[in-house]
């Protein structure tokens, strides 16, 4: 009996991490055929003589923890850069999937509470608990939505378009379900099972004929040329700039000589995040004739840069996207709204100091988080040019990024330096691909040490330097959409989803009652 506990604890360890072979970079997405129907078969079988909730809570545990064991472990490499942190390494590789399996947990063990003995309604249970908990994954503690499941299919657009209507939570529940349905087919004990199971095969065919019609609805749009280009850099700037005494100088001389700039040319630079060290925004001024020596009026710089604004005598710090001219007066200025734990502030910051910890970015605390997402406007030269700043993993929000639609482009900065040559600038781009097809927006991304991109709104890479290359990519032409049906709605098409499986799960029990 001890033997065959383990063997099972082993399946279910095993199965997690076979499907974390299905995200980004591999998408192996055929895997999770297997890994969630044979773990649906599993728990229900469970159900007719495993009388323990903790026990249950523990399946889903040990799921949760292979899966997260082996797709996230990239974050843990940015304590490698500070030797302060090294003794966190091995605690964070556990410490971290380790919490995040504890979601999956849970979803198996209200699986146990309802225990629902009809195969149709478990089924449709077992991807509601599913969808749900990893909705509340990406919201709750500031949010972490890494890695949804719908991620697998990162590589195949035409499966994804679907995302302009429902979004990405609803397409992740529908997705679930999806993969699960071979088991329905195995377990089947009526017509009704039969009938789930071929209705859900339909539903790729579903998504095929949908992303036809939206691609060719977008490519009927007329091409216009911009005003104006903007101009994409890709840079491989090492982050020994923010430990060691680097030249400020250099960096911004390899970063003009990345940009090429051309006088008779009207251009906005996009620079990537926290890209310029040892310098506060205010400090810029001090690199005045560098940049009027290479710029002139017909030039905009954005690049990512840390503020600053005293208050009774401190100072609070700021991660900011700023806008430059080619005098470096400050033309408009966002302040990053959605923090990174650990790495740019500190959940309590008070004790967590006592005992040694800071923040991984910086060596003067946590930064503040701005109050708003503020849509950027330019005038004047830039009249027709507008758009949402998003610095690093702000991209990774469904749903969240602003209730304000008037704006024409996404422009996403980020240092991706901090994930080493991992899994993790793979994952981070796939995010913004999403998010370009959820808002029916170009999304323009810069990244140091990572992989800047030029998305459409139909989710398609038009222009790409390849992580640990570096240059420039210009936009100068786009097609506009309409605004997507999931921009005006958002996530609440995810609770009309959730209100739809519940009645599934209760009319289907219902019947076998009957």
């Amino acid at each position: 009996m001890k033997k065959k506990i383990i063997l099972d604890y082993l399946l279910l360890f095993i199965l997690g991490i076979l499907s974390s072979l299905s995200l980004p970079p591999y998408n192996f997405f055929l895997i999770n055929f297997f890994t969630f129907s044979i773990f649906f078969i599993f728990l229900f079988k469970k159900l007719f003589f495993q009388n323990s909730k903790k026990v249950f809570f523990l399946y889903g545990w040990l799921f949760g923890f292979g899966y997260f064991l082996t797709n996230i472990y990239w974050i843990t490499i940015s304590l490698s850069f500070d030797q302060n942190f090294n003794f966190l390494i091995p605690i964070a590789i556990i410490v971290i999937p380790a919490f995040l399996g504890l979601f999956y947990g849970i979803v198996t063990f209200f699986f146990y509470v309802f225990n629902f003995r009809d195969v149709t309604s478990s089924f449709f249970l077992y991807s509601l608990l599913f969808g749900l908990t990893e909705y509340i994954r990406g919201s709750i503690l500031t949010g972490f939505p890494w890695n949804l499941i719908i991620y697998s299919f990162s590589e195949n657009l035409k499966f994804i378009s679907f995302l302009s209507v429902i979004g990405t939570y609803s397409l992740n529940l529908i997705v679930i379900s999806f993969f699960t349905v071979p088991a329905v087919y195995i377990l089947r004990k009526s017509k009704k099972e039969i009938l789930i199971f071929i209705l859900l095969l339909l539903f790729p065919l579903i998504l095929l004929t949908y992303s036809n019609f939206y691609k060719n609805s977008f490519l009927t749009k007329e091409l216009k040329q911009n005003p104006y280009t903007i101009r994409v850099i890709s840079s491989n700037i090492s982050l020994d700039r923010f430990y060691d005494n680097i030249d400020t100088k250099n960096v911004i001389d390899e970063l003009i000589n990345l940009s090429l700039p051309n006088p008779e040319k009207k251009t906005f630079f996009l620079w990537p995040e926290g890209i310029i060290p040892d310098t506060f925004q205010d400090q810029m001024i001090l690199y005045k004739d560098l940049f009027k020596d290479n710029f002139n009026k017909n030039h905009l710089i954005g690049l990512g840069i840390t503020s600053r604004l005293s208050n009774d005598d401190q100072y609070k710090y700021y991660n900011s996207f700023s806008v430059f001219d080619s005098n470096l007066n400050l033309v408009k200025n966002y302040n990053k709204v959605n923090l990174v734990p650990f790495g740019e502030f500190l959940p309590f910051e008070n004790f967590l100091n006592k005992i040694g910890l800071k923040t991984i970015t910086n060596n003067f605390g946590s930064f503040t988080n701005g109050k708003e997402r503020k849509i950027i406007k330019l005038e004047n030269n830039f009249q027709k040019l507008s758009f949402l700043p998003l610095i690093c993993y702000e991209i990774i929000y469904s749903g969240k990024l602003t209730n304000n639609f008037n704006f024409d482009y996404i422009f996403n900065i980020s240092e991706d330096g901090w994930f080493g040559r991992s899994v993790g600038p793979q994952q981070h781009l796939v995010h913004s691909i999403f998010r370009a097809i959820e808002n029916g927006k170009y999304v323009l991304r810069s990244a140091n040490n990572g992989i800047a991109v030029i998305i459409n709104p139909l989710g398609e890479i038009e222009k790409k330097i390849d992580y640990g290359k570096d240059g420039y990519i210009d936009f100068t032409s786009r097609r506009d959409l309409e605004a997507t049906i999931f921009s005006i709605y958002g996530n609440k098409i995810f609770f009309i989803l959730i209100l739809l499986y519940i009645f599934l799960i209760f009319s289907f029990n219902r019947i076998k009652n009957d």
